[in-house]
């Protein structure tokens, strides 16, 4: 009920307030910018679903183009993105934010760390089960107009400790068929072949590098990631664009990931979120392993049979059988690669530490379920909550956190973790190649980073950005040195 409730609010406000149709570039006059707002605010008192997609081509807004990577997701740039929302619609956003988290500023929380928990076994971090509203607006990038997109407000205790430090660089979701019933001309509408965005605000990154570099880590080691990319991002609510700061821009897991690195997408894909994420025993919970794909199908049957596997007494009695029913089930290879690069980067914001940040994907071409990494500004340093895992688990209570717990103890999938942990620091993690990455990376996001503003940034001032990047080249050095140890 309270989800029909805000979905009427928002219909209403779609059908009585205009968007707005205001064309950015970088390069536009004084004289051009108030002529066209002069243009928005005649189109606002027009039919909001008056309009013509008059930027619409087939490459970069049709459901049939193929995903561009090379454009939306190139390493070597910082681009600029524009949103422009009504003065209403905003509104409607920051009053549903106040519904959620209480009023702009409160200064409950600080940032730097999740909401709540403490040291130990795991901790919950749902902190609301509403997501924030869509709204629809207008996304402009390279001198051409998405219309009427899906963009809401997203994240979890990034999100709350955000919004109550009173800084609007909060991040976005963009959704560019949301509103498609509603606005006819915009069926199927792409962004260069990609449905759904993230555009993540680097919270507790000073360096704003984490996001990208950590998931460019995951794919070059040989593992399915999404794709990430450095943009500035602008907003205009009703005053003319304000520069919100540097972003991460990252492909959508249920979007192109599936269609992109894996042959067949119309698998279960999973997220799970809540006590059920630990895969402990007694914890199953179907409304926790959040079902991002076949939402109306109910089998959960993939999911309870690595459970009962993983639980099984085999796994002391037999070994030989206890690894071949999960291996059936679990594509234990990659979980095993996907933990050596996870522990030697270090991560501790998602699975070991917390019940989120993670999907599976049960893959058709194997019925097995498939680990797939996600939300990684927290990594590549120590972190909270006691700090990342340690590199042979010591301190981890394993039934709290049986995936790891349980294959680590099994000597097998051991000697196939510590294979991949040696592989992780010659190859994708290697400490000059890495080093060379910070480097080329912060010289294109230093001039956005130091230029961001009071109320938009999470910097205190313009040398915290250097100086997380100084802290980057330690890291990577001692983890060198800490994967040395572990092995020898």
């Amino acid at each position: 009920m309270k989800r029909l409730k805000r979905n009427l609010n928002l219909f209403i406000v779609a059908i009585t307030f205009g968007a707005t149709i205001l064309t950015f570039n970088a390069c536009a006059s004084d004289e051009d910018i108030a002529a066209v707002v002069a243009d928005e605010e005649a189109a606002e008192e027009a039919d909001d679903s008056d309009f013509v997609a008059t930027d619409w081509t087939a490459e970069t807004h049709s459901k049939d183009a193929d995903p561009n990577f090379d454009e939306v997701f190139e390493d070597n740039a910082v681009k600029r993105l524009d949103i422009v929302i009504t003065e209403t619609r905003w509104q409607s956003m920051l009053d549903d934010m106040t519904n959620l988290y209480g009023t702009f500023g409160s200064g409950a929380v600080g940032a730097g760390g999740p909401v709540g928990g403490g040291p130990g076994g795991p901790v919950e971090t749902a902190l609301d089960e509403e997501d924030p509203i869509f709204v629809p607006g207008e996304v402009f990038y390279n001198g051409k107009e998405w219309y009427r997109v899906g963009v809401r407000f997203k994240g979890n205790s990034s999100l709350k400790t955000s919004w109550e430090s009173g800084i609007l660089k909060l991040s976005f979701k963009l959704d560019f068929d949301e509103f498609e019933d509603d606005y006819p001309q915009i069926d199927n509408q792409r962004f260069y072949g990609f449905k759904k965005l993230s555009l993540k605000n680097n919270f507790n990154d000073n360096s704003m590098l984490r996001e990208k570099v950590a998931t460019d880590v995951f794919r070059n080691a040989g593992l399915v990631s999404s794709h990430a990319a450095f943009y500035t991002v602008y907003v205009d609510h009703g005053n003319g664009p304000e520069y919100f700061g540097v972003y991460t821009l990252v492909e959508e897991v249920d979007d192109t990931v599936l269609d992109e690195q894996f042959s067949d997408d119309n698998g279960n894909l999973y997220k799970p979120d809540g006590d059920a994420a630990t895969f402990a025993l007694g914890t199953y919970n179907e409304s926790e392993y959040v079902k991002k794909t076949n939402e109306d199908e109910g089998d959960f049957s993939d999911i309870e049979s690595l459970l009962s596997i993983l639980h099984d007494d085999t796994r002391t009695t037999d070994p030989v059988a206890w690894r071949t029913n999960l291996d059936a089930v679990l594509d234990t290879d990659v979980f095993l690669k996907y933990l050596a690069v996870n522990t030697v980067i270090q991560n501790w914001d998602t699975y070991g530490r917390m019940t989120h940040n993670y999907f599976l994907y049960n893959n058709p071409d194997t019925s097995k379920l498939t680990w797939i990494p996600w939300d990684n500004n927290e990594a590549l340093e120590t972190g909270n909550m006691q700090g990342a895992l340690p590199l042979d688990f010591s301190g981890l209570n394993a039934s709290e956190w049986p995936l790891i717990g349980y294959l680590y103890q099994d000597s097998v999938y051991k000697s196939q973790y510590d294979t991949y942990v040696q592989e992780v620091v010659d190859g994708a993690f290697n400490v000059s190649t890495m080093q060379s990455t910070y480097s080329t990376y912060a010289s294109l996001v230093q001039p956005y980073a130091i230029s961001e503003i009071e109320g938009y940034t999470f910097l205190n001032n313009s040398s915290d950005f250097q100086s997380a990047v100084n802290e980057l080249n330690t890291h990577v050095s001692a983890r060198a040195s800490a994967a040395s140890d572990y092995l020898n």
